[in-house]
């Protein structure tokens, strides 16, 4: 039964080789001192408890140096984007110089579409997958409309099959239309956890000279990535999922090196001048090496700080081993959801390919899901609800154990009764 879990999640536990790092990181807390059966790193990672420390060097080298800190800082604010630079390339399975800790997601894709969406009278189309986050869909809806394109015929949707989000169903959709200019698709689907064959959409790219870029907000630190074996041309991200950045944290990009020397559809800021001629003020832009021509303005250093202290925690752990739990850890959700709760809820995350990330639906009346997610809330499990029926829960290996997911399942049964 489901209650004889409790002890195989915690021999489970006993044995896993990163146990320990749950502590480096605040919980939530019920009423009584307890942790939260937190479950919601796709949404917003816990707080590092190393965070506190480099938020506070960077207050006291203000208070301490005013605008001195620029130079003088632990570490110096004028280069401090550049302290996230190993850490990010390692996710990303890139060149350093392929990507910079930058602005917010969103602002990076913008900018970013700028410079690759370069349609022509005979490819102008712009492919995303049906249920794309709204931000991507409204990037490209009005890249297509700022080109003099009309969104509602020229933004083409890919919704897959049966088996998800294949790569034989868009090769189907790109053998049908040959003017698709650029494709905007995700590292892992926001909706449903599934962890896209990327490399081999970037061979199909290719072949079809397609753009490529990719949304990574729910990939990176989370699925392993090769953005510059696979030759990926652009890639933006966020920091505060799975990279447990806090709210709002500084975001990222990816662009591959032999784009570098890309001059058109750029826009330009101060920051996007080389470091050694930045201060010559100069009138005419001295543009940086690399990915830094896209930099717009100066870093935001209290935003970089707890990213910095989360980036600490996935070096020392590594994506490999981190990657080797998320696999058991979601293995064994799905394995109890199945067992126990089979005819009442619905896995729609596809079990060959998947990160950190089941979705649920509750079989039943479409209102039932939101009834069940709410007594899983006052039961203090903290997961996710995306409209109109999907409950997402993910347990992030970095800091969630198997008693966190059985914990969860436990709850689920409770609240489905509710």
């Amino acid at each position: 039964m489901l209650g004889e879990q409790a002890q195989v999640a915690a021999q489970r536990d006993a044995a896993d080789p990163l146990a320990k790092w749950r502590e480096r990181f605040h919980w939530p807390q019920t009423e009584d001192g307890q942790n939260k059966c937190y479950l919601a790193g796709n949404s917003l990672g816990l707080q590092p408890i190393a965070a506190s420390a480099r938020v506070n060097q960077v207050l006291e080298d203000w208070a301490a140096l005013g605008v001195e800190g620029h130079f003088a800082g632990s570490p110096p604010w004028l280069p401090y984007h550049r302290n996230a630079t190993e850490g990010l390339s390692k996710l990303l399975g890139c060149l350093p110089t392929e990507t910079v800790a930058m602005n917010t997601l969103t602002i990076n894709l913008n900018l970013l579409l700028l410079s690759f969406y370069r349609p022509n009278a005979q490819k102008y189309k712009i492919l995303i997958e049906a249920d794309a986050f709204p931000s991507d869909r409204y990037a490209v809806q009005s890249q297509l409309a700022l080109h003099g394109f009309d969104p509602t015929r020229d933004l083409i949707e890919w919704r897959g099959d049966s088996a998800g989000l294949s790569v034989d169903s868009l090769r189907a959709v790109l053998s049908e239309d040959d003017r698709i200019a650029l494709m905007l698709l995700p590292g892992v689907q926001y909706l449903t956890g599934e962890f896209l064959d990327v490399e081999s959409i970037a061979q199909l790219a290719k072949r079809h000279q397609i753009t490529l870029g990719l949304d990574l907000a729910h990939a990176i630190g989370n699925v392993p990535l090769s953005l510059h074996e696979w030759q990926i041309d652009f890639a933006v991200f966020c920091s505060y999922k799975y990279l447990n950045a806090g709210p709002g944290a500084v975001g990222g990009a990816f662009v591959h090196e032999r784009h570098h020397g890309l001059r058109q559809g750029q826009l330009h800021g101060w920051w996007g001048n080389r470091e050694s001629t930045r201060f010559e003020m100069r009138h005419q832009i001295d543009p940086a090496p690399g990915i830094d021509v896209w930099q717009q303005s100066n870093p935001p250093i209290l935003s970089l700080a707890p990213l910095l202290a989360s980036l600490d925690l996935f070096n020392d752990v590594g994506l490999p081993s981190l990657r080797e739990k998320s696999i058991a850890l979601t293995g064994y959700l799905r394995e109890l959801l199945v067992s126990h709760l089979k005819t009442q809820v619905h896995i729609i995350t596809p079990e060959s390919g998947q990160g950190a990330q089941l979705s649920l639906r509750i079989i039943g009346r479409e209102a039932d899901g939101r009834r069940v997610f709410d007594a899983l809330e006052a039961l203090d499990v903290v997961c996710d609800w995306r409209e109109p029926d999907v409950i997402r829960v993910a347990p992030a290996p970095l800091y969630n154990n198997f008693t966190d997911v059985w914990t969860f399942v436990q709850r689920l049964d409770h609240a489905l009764q509710a």
